[in-house]
């Protein structure tokens, strides 16, 4: 039999077999991780309604230093937007805060445009756990058609890694006082919660 033959045969074979097992994988995916910070609730909740915080603990967004970000609206409130474009990694998208509970959870829906579309909710809470310890949870949502849901079976632990990085970045960050003092300043209606990184 020719070569050719036998590899385009096992690739539809492969195809065939993937269309299957998508059909046995859900939809929908949920991805949560957690970390506890040694610092006040009201502390750590403030920091992460902001979401140009995000530059300093987010591992997608340190995926390229730079991106073009575009922002519309008050930060640390209800319909702030944070847009980004960058290179094939970071890709193209939009994240908006859709609502706070405020110390409780923030609730941001990101809307991914390159490389592909998509919508996900990726929300915050915040848990004391002591007077000066606080559990913080971050999580992912989203959902795609068959046979697009067979990559949750490698998505799913993709993400969690990827949470978990920036997770630990975020305890890092709000835990080492010694580095870093925390400020909330209104310039041009644009209220944040910035870190001021110490001058080497």
């Amino acid at each position: 039999m020719n070569i050719f033959l036998i590899i385009a045969i096992a690739l539809v074979g492969l195809v065939a077999l993937l269309l299957i097992a998508a059909l046995f994988v859900e939809k929908q995916y949920t991805v949560e991780r957690e970390i506890s910070i040694n610092r006040p609730k009201a502390e750590v909740f403030t920091f992460l309604k902001h979401l140009k915080n995000q530059d300093y603990y987010s591992k997608w967004v340190q995926t390229d230093p730079n991106m073009k970000k575009e922002f519309r609206g008050t930060d640390g409130t209800v319909g702030f937007v944070y847009a980004w474009e960058g290179n094939d990694k970071a890709g193209k998208g939009e994240q908006e805060i859709k609502n706070i509970l405020e110390g409780e959870k923030l609730d941001v829906e990101v809307r991914f445009i390159r490389p592909f579309a998509a919508i996900a909710q990726t929300p915050f809470t915040t848990q004391a756990i002591g007077s000066d310890q606080t559990k913080v949870t971050w999580g992912m949502t989203g959902s795609n058609a068959y046979p697009m849901n067979l990559m949750h079976l490698f998505l799913r632990g993709m993400l969690g890694k990827d949470l978990e990085i920036s997770l630990q970045a975020l305890k890092n960050i709000l835990e080492n006082e010694n580095q870093i003092n925390y400020s909330s300043s209104q310039n041009n209606n644009q209220r944040s919660a910035s870190l001021e990184l110490p001058v080497n």
